[in-house]
């Protein structure tokens, strides 16, 4: 085998030998770890996480596959002499395939998305356990827990914020309004955004899994203390989430 073709042949294989392992890893941490999010710590987690993971390995599989691409180009297509290189006017299998293969990805991507979100906004068909009022303004929030009375509510303010509480393992579901303009209803951990609308009533239902403290927040710029538009949600056992209404009840006698 001539000089030049055992290089070349070496230095594919370094390509390889770099592209593959890093698949490999990307893959891999796709099993033992959320991403940035931890599973199982409400329905929203245990329904979007796989979504989550499958768009990153997607992402970064593509971005490997690209990287490698662009690598095999720099080291065996450099200019290797003063003679004009041969001249392609088109390579049609190769257009289709970088025309397709986007559109498949995207398709797939598209679907995984709807299929998932159809079932995060899904109304239950029986009875829900609890119901919460939230109502955003211009900058903090306002909950209302109906169980409890209809003055049942806690108002935050932009120095000192409310806490959202939650039974664990029971369904509560959520009606959001807005006082004056758009904001977002976020509880980043649990992988939940739902925006609350001027004259507009949305719903939504989840189930918090674990005992904890979640931060929450508004993440659409709302007006000048944006910023300070946070709340907490404070996930406690069925027994103390009844003690919590019982308070709010004594609260209004």
């Amino acid at each position: 085998m001539p000089k030049a073709s055992r290089t070349q042949n070496g230095r594919a294989l370094r390509v390889v030998g770099l592209v593959v392992p890093l698949t490999l890893f990307l893959t891999g941490c796709s099993k033992v770890s959320g991403l940035g999010y931890e599973e199982g710590l409400s329905s929203v987690n245990d329904t979007s996480l796989s979504l989550w993971q499958g768009a990153w390995i997607t992402a970064g599989v593509v971005g490997i596959f690209t990287a490698g691409l662009i690598i095999w180009s720099a080291i065996f297509h450099r200019k290797k002499s003063e003679e004009f290189p041969k001249q392609t006017q088109y390579h049609i299998p190769i257009e289709v395939a970088y025309t397709l293969i986007p559109f498949i990805i995207v398709a797939v991507l598209f679907a995984y998305t709807a299929r998932d979100e159809s079932r995060i906004t899904a109304k239950s068909t029986t009875e829900v356990m609890h119901d919460i009022s939230v109502n955003g303004f211009q900058w903090a929030w306002q909950f209302s827990y109906p169980e409890a009375g209809a003055n049942a509510t806690v108002t935050g303010t932009p120095t000192q914020p409310p806490v959202l509480y939650m039974p664990q393992g029971e369904r509560v579901r959520f009606t959001l309004n807005s006082s004056d303009v758009v904001h977002g209803f976020w509880i980043p951990a649990f992988m939940i955004q739902m925006q609350t609308l001027p004259g507009v009533t949305n719903h939504l239902e989840f189930t918090a899994n674990k005992i904890g403290t979640y931060p929450g927040r508004c993440n659409i710029l709302c007006g000048r203390e944006h910023s300070g538009m946070v709340f907490s949600v404070k996930v406690v056992t069925p027994a103390e989430y009844q003690s919590y209404l019982s308070t709010l009840k004594a609260s209004q006698s």
